[in-house]
């Protein structure tokens, strides 16, 4: 009797064994960049320790963090995390608490007295760090673990540059700051104090220095001409926080106009209210959606109390008040005076109006350009002058913390690329994970954990931190949120989805391969990926 045909192929045949004959495209795995780690100024792996945290080791996450930021405990106070803004869990239902786990993280380490490891061997090569602020620091780190000598000279009497002069402490309590530089010392960074640079190529030939990052910070206030009688007190936003780190408290008085529309504006007139201001009012030519400090922070200014007068500038300042001057958007939205007035009273002005940072230690550098106020740098950091590189506020970038730490980053590996005579070439991206290489059906609900805050009345007559922390069981659900965008976290659906076997699974953290004989390109492996980790590819690639 004659055989049905599926019964007498040859079990060695194609037909039989090699479905992937029938192929036009086939499955590859790949890490896809998540969005959360593109978006990172100071260049996280967000995804990589994000992962770790998930699963509770918290030690192995931070190491993971601080392969690339040495500051878990301040980024996770300070940073305005735009990475949540990124996130693709934003458009499922809120971003994953990112700054809040990394916080956490921070927080673990100097509880549990987590070290960073030591350099393996030391190159003989010695580097200059000019400031010791979060770029400054951030370099001097990176330089350390990469085996090199440093030494970084503050003007200051104190670590921290503007993370310490310019963010009040009820966002930063300086404990936190001094652990975290502290840890860095203990990596054999030598930092000196009251040390002003005055010439740089001076300094780097007294002391023999093969290369210097200068890292300057943005410590002098920008003016505004104000008609001013003689006994007006008009100060500089940067004065009064500086103020705030000595024994004397700067007397601003009962009622504080501060002038300015930036996060250092919405600090200044906040830290008037913890002075005893009963009046602290924020003066701005411009509407909210103008305003270029964040939102939260103007959301917890007004909380506090601290009123802001839109479409308004200052004319004139005298003994007890000041002129203000109503303005009005043209159509182009650019404030126009109306020529109404309007009097306040003021006991001071504060003026927030941005900072400029002092060059003079580069005078005369040959070949190194400064050009509007900063320093000009090329893709290696490196400024006209061979073996002298810049970062933070010295040079052409937005200046925050967040950006600061990751040029000190940058120029360390480009340092140490240039000590041994090659360039820095920074590895080739992956494409992005975007939102729609996702099948988010595979994922549940999870709200979003919110921080504490501390009460409204506290907050206005103390300089307690203002935001607490995640306890540890709300963040490892913070953590868990984590869709893991665009690299595979081993649920095994391609592997169980398969109609032909043709997934391999590698064991346990080695992920899975495809055998491409049985595999027939049908794409359900892709079409089943919670996070988009496969992607068909034509056959004849």
């Amino acid at each position: 009797m004659q055989k049905p045909f599926a019964i007498t192929l040859d079990v060695g045949s194609s037909l039989a064994n090699h479905t992937g004959s029938w192929r036009t495209s086939r499955p590859v795995y790949l890490n896809r960049i998540p969005p959360c780690n593109l978006q990172c100024p100071a260049g996280e792996n967000i995804q990589g320790w994000l992962f770790h945290a998930e699963s509770g080791n918290y030690e192995q996450a931070w190491r993971t963090l601080v392969e690339d930021n040495p500051f878990p405990a301040i980024m996770g106070r300070v940073c305005y995390h735009t990475c949540e803004n990124a996130c693709n869990r934003g458009q499922l239902d809120a971003p994953v608490g990112i700054n809040s786990v990394e916080r956490f993280l921070g927080d673990q380490a100097l509880e549990r007295g987590w070290t960073f490891d030591a350099p393996r061997t030391r190159s003989g090569k010695k580097v200059l760090v000019v400031g010791a602020g979060p770029s400054g620091l951030s370099a001097a780190y990176h330089l350390a673990r990469m085996g090199h000598g440093v030494t970084v000279l503050e003007a200051g009497p104190l670590p921290g540059g503007m993370m310490r002069f310019g963010i009040p402490q009820y966002r930063l309590p300086r404990t936190v700051l001094d652990a975290e530089v502290q840890r860095i010392a203990e990596l054999g960074v030598e930092i000196r104090y009251n040390a002003k640079v005055g010439n740089v190529l001076e300094t780097q030939q007294q002391g023999g220095f093969d290369a210097v990052f200068l890292a300057v910070g943005a410590h002098i206030a920008k003016r505004a001409f104000i008609p001013a009688g003689d006994s007006a007190k008009i100060l500089d936003a940067v004065s009064v926080l500086r103020s705030m780190e000595g024994e004397e408290k700067p007397l601003l008085g009962r009622r504080v106009v501060v002038y300015g529309g930036g996060n250092t504006a919405i600090d200044v007139a906040r830290t008037a209210k913890r002075l005893g201001a009963t009046e602290s009012i924020i003066v701005y030519r411009r509407n909210r959606e103008k305003m270029p400090a964040h939102d939260f922070e103007v959301e917890e200014a007004l909380q506090e109390g601290v009123l802001i007068k839109w479409l308004s500038t200052i004319k004139q300042a005298g003994e007890s008040s000041i002129t203000v001057e109503k303005m009005a958007l043209d159509e182009k939205g650019f404030p126009q005076p109306t020529g109404e007035f309007e009097t306040l009273e003021a006991d001071s002005v504060v003026l927030a109006l941005g900072q400029d940072v002092d060059l003079s230690l580069v005078d005369g550098v040959p070949g190194l350009v400064v050009q509007d106020g900063v320093v000009q740098v090329d893709k290696q950091m490196m400024t006209g002058h061979a073996g002298i590189f810049a970062g933070g506020d010295m040079v052409p970038a937005d200046r925050n913390v967040t950006v600061a730490v990751g040029h000190g980053k940058k120029a360390a590996r480009c340092i140490d690329a240039w000590l041994q005579g090659k360039v820095y070439d920074p590895p080739p991206k992956s494409e992005v994970a975007s939102f729609d290489k996702l099948n988010t059906w595979y994922y549940s609900d999870a709200p979003k954990t919110v921080r504490p805050m501390l009460d409204i009345i506290r907050r206005q007559s103390t300089f307690e931190e203002v935001q607490g922390g995640l306890d540890e069981s709300n963040a490892l659900f913070e953590a868990r949120r984590c869709l893991s965008c665009g690299n595979c976290f081993e649920c095994d659906n391609c592997y169980g989805v398969c109609p032909d076997n043709a997934v391999i699974k590698l064991g346990p953290g080695k992920g899975f391969e495809f055998n491409y004989d049985y595999c027939k390109g049908c794409g359900i492996c892709v079409a089943e990926c919670p996070c988009g980790s496969i992607k068909m590819v034509p056959e004849d690639i």
